[in-house]
């Protein structure tokens, strides 16, 4: 028997009224306040379970007459009520509508009511998927699984929350290409683009052979895909100079002045088939990037900045990319300083005063716009010292590494413009957005899946995760209901 909206009403009222004696009752026997809460909460979600089977039972079936005209067609009522479940933050409960089609066995065409209400495309809520993937873009699914089944009762399963996942992370690059540019007024100046690549294990294709013997020193069991990971952000100028920069570096003097960024937005790419070609991380990041310098700068009023390592292939996509546009281009100054320690480590021990200031002199004359000298100077004294075999490999790899990124190497001018000159930033994502979830213990990842979550992750750590879901549920339900309008038209005439 379906149970009338008033009905449902009534028996949450009780709920309530039962759940206001039992505290009375707790209040004057002292008990104590965790108890009370965990029964309260039970209590209330006894109650809004009870609400929920109100507001559907206060909906109808659906029943918009015998007919309904769908593109051009016309449709008949079918006779018997059709059932779904739907599993609510509440729990459980049963939807009975009518539905619209030519017969029983054929596709159910027009479902009214589940337009009317917008029921999403599964059993689950979209407010509990949304809280489901909010426990699942931070810890791995069963983790997540039995944390939700712990506050709201429910059971899903691992394969559930995938699904759910997956589903989710289809609506992320439509949510991006609509997503409008920040306000103005709330922009710094320089337009910052970073970039940076983190592995993710992967698991091993059902054609791939498993590895034979012990594993050589460095080997892996299982591979790893790179995913590139890119940020945009805009920020102040901050002028300093080669002094501050030595006492922030050298001596951990983090300057209270930083400015922060603004309205940063951040993704992660593997190279995967899209659309039956294959697309690589790099050219994706970096097409948004354009995408993002179009929208956020169209005009150039903002000094752009291209910040990161010394991975040619990056250096490479961003001439490809950004031919033609005005833009600064940094090289990460702690890749820079770790090759002036690796240079240091050739000449003095590791961790003595002599390697410290040999890097913190060297450090400076870069800072202050002389790295020719210094490439120079770190050549003339490999050559005096005579070194050989690892020491000199050492040295020459330090020295080709800041050779070929010397031109991305002009500190002093970055320094007097205010542009930022480390990209911790992009770093940061690698490691937020990429390793704390994705290299959890034991997780292996296969390619759809690893995007998946790599692109929820990137909205849930951002600030629109509330407008992307928003997004994602008016979408999904233009998708699932094009009758909608029409169904409501015909509710309004039966009114």
């Amino acid at each position: 028997m379906i149970m009338s909206a008033e009905q449902a009403i009534l028996k949450g009222q009780i709920e309530f009224e039962q759940l206001a004696d039992v505290v009375r009752q707790a209040s004057e026997q002292g008990e104590r306040i965790d108890r009370v809460e965990g029964v309260v909460f039970q209590g209330l979600l006894r109650m809004g379970l009870a609400l929920m089977k109100g507001f559907v039972a206060g909906q109808g079936t659906g029943d918009l007459g015998e007919t309904f005209e769908h593109e051009g067609r016309t449709l008949c009522r079918l006779e018997q009520l059709h059932q779904r479940r739907y599993v609510s933050i509440f729990g459980e409960l049963t939807v009975s509508r009518h539905v619209y089609g030519t017969r029983e066995t054929q596709k159910l065409e027009v479902v009214p009511l589940d337009a009317r209400i917008g029921l999403p495309r599964d059993d689950y809520s979209n407010l509990l998927k949304q809280w489901d993937q909010s426990f699942c873009v931070c810890n791995s699914y069963e983790e997540s699984r039995s944390s939700m089944e712990q506050i709201l009762g429910l059971k899903q399963s691992v394969q559930a929350l995938e699904h759910q996942n997956q589903q989710m992370a289809q609506s992320v690059e439509g949510f991006r290409q609509q997503q409008a540019a920040p306000p103005k007024r709330e922009e710094g100046s320089i337009l910052v683009f970073t970039a940076d690549g983190k592995g993710v294990p992967m698991r091993r294709q059902a054609d791939e052979p498993a590895p034979q013997g012990r594993l050589k020193p460095g080997e892996k069991a299982n591979k790893k895909r790179m995913a590139v990971v890119g940020a945009v952000y805009t920020i102040d100028p901050f002028v300093r100079t080669a002094d501050d920069i030595v006492d922030e570096v050298m001596r951990e003097k983090a300057s209270e002045r930083r400015p922060k960024p603004r309205h940063k937005r951040v993704r992660a790419e593997l190279t995967r088939e899209i659309g039956g070609q294959e697309a690589n991380g790099k050219d994706v990041v970096f097409g948004w990037f354009k995408q993002q310098h179009e929208q956020r700068n169209a005009d150039s009023s903002r000094k752009a900045v291209c910040l990161m390592d010394g991975e040619r292939a990056l250096w490479s996509a961003q001439k490809t990319y950004f031919a033609g546009i005005a833009i600064v281009c940094v090289l990460d100054l702690f890749h820079m300083l770790e090759r002036l320690w690796q240079a240091a480590h050739c000449f003095f021990p590791e961790n003595s005063d002599q390697a410290k200031s040999f890097v913190t002199e060297r450090l400076k004359r870069a800072l202050e716009g002389n790295v020719g000298r210094v490439i120079g100077g770190l050549r003339q004294m490999g050559t005096k010292r005579q070194l050989k075999g690892a020491k000199l490999k050492q040295l020459q790899t330090a020295l080709t590494y800041l050779e070929n990124n010397r031109q991305y190497m002009h500190y002093d001018q970055y320094l007097a413009a205010g542009c930022p000159i480390a990209s911790g930033v992009a770093e940061g994502a690698c490691r937020h957005l990429v390793k704390d979830r994705m290299e959890l213990t034991g997780m292996r990842w296969c390619m759809d899946s690893a995007q998946a979550m790599l692109d929820v992750r990137a909205m849930y750590l951002g600030d629109d995760w509330m407008e992307f879901n928003e997004y994602r549920i008016s979408e999904e339900t233009r998708r699932l209901y094009p009758y909608q309008d029409a169904v409501e038209q015909s509710w309004r005439d039966a009114a």
